[in-house]
């Protein structure tokens, strides 16, 4: 077996072998950090975040505020509807407009009682943020809202919400959220959506077209990671 080094020291024949010697090693540490990159990246990967693949008579829980429930849109334009026509899935829009995260964990366990839905799309705490109480307390209702979930053995996928700025991005709690509970999330579509005023009724809330879009989008999520 002819090795690396070997080939290298035959390429530089007839040179000092000392200024040799250093750039194979200089060549053979690039090469081991590469494969290394490599292994790490991969072994950082998403994939233990993906989800189970739904059954043709799964049950949906969409969990929130406002923005599940559909303010700013008319009767059946709200992104549950339209995710159920796009799924032909049960959609259950459990969206209460000004609720925050407390008391959203307080209303969770009846519902996933009475629903036992195989997913629960998880999209809360943005009254929490227009209010500005506490991270800290936010944090910690959401996880407990995943945690029921999971003790009921019920897939969680969560949408990142912005926090008020003139460029949006989510809240950065809610991709440490994710990644604390090693579950699926979408940091960018209700940022980018809210932060198109052609999809937008007022300030804070999509208008139909602007919800079309989240339905649409959930559907990529939820095929990228493995439930469509």
């Amino acid at each position: 077996m002819i090795l690396v080094k070997d080939v290298m020291l035959s390429a530089y024949a007839g040179k000092d072998f000392g200024i040799i010697e250093y750039k194979i090693k200089l060549m053979i540490i690039k090469m081991l950090s590469i494969f290394l990159l490599s292994l790490t990246l991969y072994s950082c990967s998403d994939s233990s975040k993906n989800l189970s693949l739904l059954s043709s008579d799964a049950t949906i829980l969409a969990f929130g505020d406002s923005l599940t429930h559909g303010t700013g849109a008319n009767k059946g334009e709200d992104y549950p509807t339209l995710l159920a026509e796009l799924t032909n899935f049960k959609v259950i829009n459990a969206g209460v407009p000004g609720e925050i995260s407390s008391k959203g964990l307080e209303r969770l366990p009846n519902l996933l009682d009475q629903y036992n839905p195989d997913l629960l799309i998880l999209t809360h705490g943005g009254n929490d943020i227009l209010k500005k109480l506490s991270r800290k307390e936010q944090k910690s209702n959401l996880l407990a809202m995943i945690e029921l979930a999971k003790m009921r053995n019920i897939q969680i996928a969560m949408l990142g919400v912005p926090e008020p700025g003139i460029f949006l991005k989510s809240a950065e709690i809610y991709e440490q959220i994710a990644n604390e509970a090693n579950i699926p999330i979408e940091l960018s579509l209700l940022p980018d959506i809210l932060g198109n005023n052609s999809l937008k009724s007022d300030i804070a809330h999509p208008n139909a077209r602007g919800y079309q879009q989240i339905a649409e989008g959930i559907v990529e999520f939820l095929e990228d990671n493995g439930a469509l």
